[in-house]
C-alpha cells in the first residue's frame, strides 16, 4: 500500500455532482469540442480538431485560455473511469486527468502530484478561479491528491473510490480539512 500513497494515489468523499457554476447562475454549455458531455471524447476522432484529445499534439500552445473554457473541458470527461497511473478518457488517475485537460491547452503539466504543485503561481484559497489546480493531502504528507477548480465551491476530479472523473465541493467534510493549496498555471 505504500506504493499507492507515493504514486500520488487519489481519494473522494462520496459527493453527489451539481450543474458548472457560471457567472449569472446557469449552467455553461458543453465545450465546442464535447458534443456529448455523458461521453468522454473518443480520443481517435476529436470533434474539434483545434482541441486535439492527443495531449501529445495540444492545440496551438503559445494561446492563452480562458479557465472557464478549460474548466469545461474537464466537466466533458465526468464519468471516465478511474484507472491507476491513467492518462486518458479510458481511464484517469487525478494527476493524469489534470496533465490530460491541461495539455489540450498547449500547458505541459508534469506527471506526479508532488511536481504539479510546484507548478505555477501560488494563489490563496479566496482567488481561487476556474481552471486553477487544487491540491490536497491524502494518502501521505504533502500533495497526494489534485482536481481542477471549477468555481465557487467546486472542483472535477479522478477520484479512487468512486470509479469515475466528477465534481465534488471543497467545503465538504473530507476535502476541506484535507486542502493544502492552489495554483494557478498558464501557458508558456
Amino acid at each position: 500500500m505504500l506504493s499507492a500513497a507515493l504514486s500520488g494515489a487519489c481519494a473522494s468523499s462520496g459527493a453527489v455532482p451539481k450543474p458548472f457554476p457560471t457567472p449569472g447562475g446557469a449552467s455553461a454549455p458543453a465545450p465546442p469540442h464535447a458534443a456529448n458531455p455523458e461521453h468522454p471524447a473518443n480520443p481517435e476522432h476529436p470533434a474539434n480538431p483545434e482541441h486535439p484529445a492527443n495531449p501529445e499534439h495540444p492545440a496551438n500552445p503559445a494561446r492563452a485560455f480562458d479557465g472557464y473554457q478549460l474548466a469545461g473541458t474537464a466537466l466533458a470527461l465526468r464519468g471516465a473511469p478511474y484507472r491507476n497511473g491513467g492518462s486518458d478518457p479510458q481511464g484517469f488517475d487525478c494527476s493524469g486527468f489534470t496533465q490530460y485537460v491541461f495539455a489540450r491547452y498547449g500547458v505541459a503539466l508534469p506527471r506526479e502530484v508532488r511536481e504539479q504543485f510546484g507548478v505555477g503561481k501560488k494563489i490563496n484559497i479566496e482567488d481561487v478561479a476556474p481552471g486553477d489546480i487544487l491540491f490536497f493531502t491524502t494518502t501521505a504528507p504533502g500533495p497526494s491528491h489534485v482536481a481542477i477548480a471549477l468555481g465557487g465551491d467546486q472542483f472535477v476530479h479522478a477520484p479512487s473510490s468512486t470509479g469515475v472523473v466528477r465534481v465534488e465541493h471543497l467545503s465538504s467534510s473530507y476535502w476541506s480539512p484535507r486542502y493544502l493549496g492552489a495554483r494557478r498555471v498558464t501557458p508558456p
